[in-house]
């Protein structure tokens, strides 16, 4: 539950690029906890996205390899 706190007590807004700093440092730290699974998570990301890659191609019919439909 999030309690209220009225404006003059609340802290400064952080610009954008501070929120940044902030978010890539504790994902750096993250990793040098972790690293193994940042390493997984990095290998999911990696092959989720030729997935969608080779799926996007395979649609549109720009595959040239051997097995391709359109091929010999």
């Amino acid at each position: 539950m999030t309690t209220y706190v009225p404006p003059e007590k609340q802290a400064p807004s952080k610009s954008f690029a501070e929120k940044a700093q902030g978010a890539a440092k504790a994902a750096g730290d993250t990793v040098k906890e972790h690293p193994y699974a940042a390493a997984g998570i990095a290998a999911g990301v990696a092959a989720a996205v030729a997935g969608a890659a080779f799926g996007a191609a395979k649609l549109r019919g720009t595959s040239e390899d051997e097995n391709s439909s359109q091929g010999a």
